[in-house]
């Protein structure tokens, strides 16, 4: 037997291997575990760096990671955990700060290089004259600068781009080209009482039919984005009666139409306040979206909202009603009027009922300025 074992020689060597980078797996699903013991917050502190880390190093470094179970947070996710209501914040406070006399002009000039402002628009065009970026953000036109629509029932509230309008279909609003949220969860549940400009109605019917108030009406929507070079204040888009605002605390994430494509029901997760009422078709309303640095919202009329605060819980919201027993109608609003102001740039949608004949005069993607059309009957 020994000779025959000789006679057939040594066993051919297997190749030596090269050098691997070798994960202590056993170790790693240890530390994994006991990762998944910790509360929520604990645990997405920790996987945060991790998760980081895994979408800006080269070539996979960490993807062996995913061997032994661990998994990393998606982008949105990630994105979403960013604090940017506290930033916003800080933004909005930064923004209060007095420039030296000597600073305004190169601050102001840069800005409105990046963003293409038309300062032969603003009311004051010296750039000396805005003692901080807030005052420069928030600045008046000339009066001749926007002329008002008289011949249409509907104009835009603002200067902005057009990302979407049409009908409301099966409860469904696009806030971009294939991507829809939740009319309901936008607007809010509908409570009945007395201020409110509809009835109730039955449990069976869709959120879309408790808001169309007359028969043969329709639900239209328009979603107008602001970028940060655009004129911040808008206005009434028509003859109307607000009866109802309702604040919902939230993120401040970007609006801008990339991110909108990003994030499903982008609009329902960030700061928004909803004025509610109606006009002579029926029900009307009016959202400011609010988005990252542009915590401040302003209603001119509502001294008593007070946007991206600390004592307000994102996931709540706050109600209040401009019909009292003094006040029957609400706070009437005239085509054009001024209604409010951003503080950088954002999103105002607009949800209302007209008649199955009203036309949108609009396409999607182009820019638009205050007093211009939307549409008409």
């Amino acid at each position: 037997m020994e000779a025959e074992e000789c006679e057939a020689g040594p066993a051919p060597c297997s190749p030596l291997p090269g050098p691997r980078l070798h994960f202590p797996q056993l170790a790693l699903r240890r530390r994994l575990g006991q990762l998944s013991c910790m509360s929520r917050p604990a645990l997405k502190l920790r996987s945060w760096p991790l998760t980081v880390l895994y979408y800006l190093l080269p070539f996979g470094a960490l993807r062996p990671l995913s061997r032994v179970g661990w998994r990393p947070v998606s982008r949105v996710a990630l994105y979403k955990s960013v604090p940017t209501r506290l930033l916003s914040r800080a933004w909005g406070r930064l923004n209060q700060v007095e420039l030296p006399h000597w600073l305004r002009r190169p601050v102001y000039s840069l800005y409105i290089w990046t963003f293409g402002v038309n300062m032969k628009e603003a009311a004051v065009e010296d750039l000396h004259h805005y003692r901080n970026l807030s005052e420069f953000f928030r600045r008046k036109l000339k009066p001749q600068a926007r002329p008002v629509c008289g011949l249409h029932s509907v104009i835009s509230p603002s200067d902005g781009k057009i990302l979407n309008f049409g009908q409301v279909k099966n409860c469904e609003v696009e806030q971009v080209k294939g991507v829809t949220y939740s009319l309901e969860s936008f607007l809010g549940p509908r409570t009945y009482t007395e201020d409110l400009p509809f009835p109730p109605a039955a449990s069976c019917d869709s959120f879309k039919n408790q808001l169309v108030t007359r028969e043969g009406n329709e639900l239209y929507h328009c979603v107008i984005y602001l970028a940060p070079g655009d004129y911040h204040c808008f206005h009434s888009p028509t003859d109307w009666t607000v009866s109802h605002r309702r604040h919902f605390p939230g993120s401040l994430m970007s609006v801008n139409p990339g991110m909108a494509r990003w994030i499903k029901e982008l609009f329902c997760h960030n700061e928004r306040v909803v004025l509610t009422g109606d006009w002579k078709h029926g029900f009307f309303s009016l959202t400011a979206v609010g988005a990252t640095n542009v915590g401040s919202i302003r209603i001119y009329f509502d001294r008593d909202l007070h946007t991206n605060s600390p004592r307000h819980s994102k996931g709540s919201y706050n109600d209040f009603s401009f019909v009292t027993h003094t006040n029957r109608e609400g706070v009437p609003m005239r085509k054009g009027e001024h209604l409010g102001e951003f503080n950088l740039g954002s999103t105002i949608v607009l949800i209302f009922e007209a008649p199955k004949d009203f036309n949108f005069q609009l396409k999607t993607g182009q820019k638009i300025r205050f007093g211009e059309a939307l549409g008409s009957l």
